[in-house]
């Protein structure tokens, strides 16, 4: 049967002691210096966090746009090309400039033939043509600088 009188304390040294009840002017200083600053740092982060969110949404949606706009006339483009590929476009234009080097080189055999005809040389049919346009030439020189009625 245990004496309760004994010599051992009532407290041991490990327990602690029973927490202190604050006043209500102590809770609300520790409320608010502990507290306050840092939900206030949460509130500034959280709101400058929804601005970049709401700037980085109103941009994804113009650029949603812009890329809509741009695949729009990219097929209005496409539907007006006669040819689909590059290829072929390069393909018409070498056949084009074949055909232009063939016609410009009957055009300077006419012209040869012209200018034996009146006995002058072509470099002097081209010279004259050009000052007939600017406007110093003779007023009978007809086409390709030759005086009619040589």
């Amino acid at each position: 049967m245990a004496d309760s009188s004994s010599s051992e304390p009532f407290f041991t040294s490990s327990a602690s002691p029973p927490p202190r009840a604050e006043t209500k002017a102590e809770e609300a200083s520790s409320t608010k210096s502990d507290v306050s600053p840092q939900t206030e740092e949460e509130i500034e982060a959280g709101k400058l966090k929804a601005k970049k969110m709401a700037s980085l949404q109103s941009k994804i949606t113009l650029l949603e746009s812009q890329i809509s706009d741009t695949t729009a006339k990219k097929a209005e483009i496409a539907a007006k090309l006669k040819s689909s590929t590059p290829t072929t476009t390069v393909t018409t234009h070498i056949h084009l400039l074949h055909n232009y080097n063939a016609i410009r080189d009957i055009g300077t055999g006419l012209l040869g033939l012209i200018a034996e005809n009146r006995g002058v040389r072509v470099r002097d049919l081209y010279g004259s043509a050009a000052a007939t346009e600017e406007g110093e030439g003779e007023g009978d020189v007809g086409e390709f600088g030759v005086r009619e009625g040589d």
